[in-house]
């Protein structure tokens, strides 16, 4: 037989204990009253009784037999309401740290999803930039420069771009820093002759040992990108797209995070009230907020966890439930310290919770 829907959410559990309060208090108040009756009819029974004088005597017993009775009720009803209220309390309080640990628990498992998502997609453009570094365009650009070079790979570059669409744009650079060709100069014509000698993927690629490796970025916001916030992944151009070949260049590509984070962040499985009281954020390694599923402070606002803060896990705060997940990584793609986050506000109390409370 199926459950009845919503009777599995843990929520229930204190929603439950509540009302399970307010019933014991209210059976408990109606025992006591209507054993207050009987004591006052035991009670006028004792004083009939004795105005009846000899004839009395027996029904005397029996009121003050009653009487003896009701008392006894009283301190059962006493006790039971003391133990009852007790145990409820406890029940409570355990149903509550359930709870807790299950929401927060969810919570984590949820971020630890959001990031890996943006890991796996990530670890691909980590083999993109490796790969199109390797081709013939792209090596006899800066091996052998020319305009009709530049142009042949811009055209080249144009052709993955349309392909790809995650990218903003990609951008060969020579050896001394100065980027010949672009994929998109019609869109971007600021990017072309720029040099990007002081950037530190142009530098970092320069210095990489083969063409196995790869330098990834932090989000940054690239001015002739039109201020766009870009995720960068680089590697050297070397000599014959060899994997050994002298490093004559680079090959930086330029990931347009923004849409492809909000998708993440605003994909994570959630019913529709969750999403409501929910916040979504990807942050990297200071706390800084890459992206956020209302779309505030991102590249601006800090979002601190505890100095205790490990790969994964849950903490109260203010009201709120935060679970928070380390990026793993993926395949070769370390990551870069980042962070999948969620803050869950409290859920109201139940229209049905408030409704037994004012019963």
């Amino acid at each position: 037989m199926a459950e009845p829907e919503g009777s599995l959410v843990p929520e229930r559990i204190l929603e439950l204990s509540e009302r399970l309060s307010a019933v014991a208090g209210a059976k408990i108040g109606e025992i006591s009253s209507i054993n207050r009756e009987a004591k006052m009819l035991a009670i006028n029974a004792l004083i009939t009784a004795a105005r009846a004088g000899e004839a009395g005597k027996a029904f005397a017993i029996v009121a003050e037999e009653f009487k003896r009775i009701a008392s006894e009720i009283d301190d059962v009803a006493m006790g039971m309401e003391t133990q009852v209220r007790a145990d409820l309390r406890e029940l409570s309080a355990v149903g509550g740290a359930i709870l807790g640990h299950l929401r927060g628990q969810r919570l984590a498992d949820l971020a630890l999803n959001a990031i890996e998502i943006i890991d796996r997609n990530l670890y691909e453009r980590t083999c993109d930039v490796r790969w199109w570094a390797t081709d013939s365009a792209v090596v006899s650009c800066v091996a052998e420069p020319s305009d009709q070079a530049s142009r042949f790979a811009s055209s080249r570059l144009k052709v993955i771009l349309d392909a790809y669409t995650v990218y903003l744009d990609l951008w060969i650079c020579d050896a001394r820093g100065k980027v010949v060709a672009t994929g998109r100069p019609d869109r971007y014509p600021g990017a072309k002759d720029i040099s990007v000698a002081n950037a530190a993927w142009f530098q970092q690629s320069m210095r990489t040992a083969s063409g196995d490796e790869f330098v990834a970025c932090d989000i940054e916001r690239a001015a002739p990108l039109g201020n766009a916030p870009v995720a960068t992944y680089a590697t050297a151009i070397r000599e014959g797209g060899q994997t050994h070949g002298k490093v004559i260049g680079v090959l930086g590509i330029h990931f347009d995070w923004k849409p492809q984070a909000q998708a993440v962040v605003d994909g994570v499985r959630m019913t529709e009230e969750e999403a409501g009281r929910s916040r979504v954020m990807l942050l990297d390694h200071k706390g800084r907020v890459l992206a956020s599923s209302d779309k505030r402070g991102e590249l601006e606002e800090v979002f601190r966890l505890p100095p205790a803060a490990v790969a994964m896990g849950s903490y109260p705060l203010e009201g709120a439930t935060v679970g928070y997940a380390l990026t793993p990584g993926y395949e070769t793609y370390q990551g870069l310290g980042w962070y999948g986050c969620i803050l869950q506000r409290e859920p109201p109390k139940s229209s049905a919770a408030q409704s037994t409370r004012a019963a």
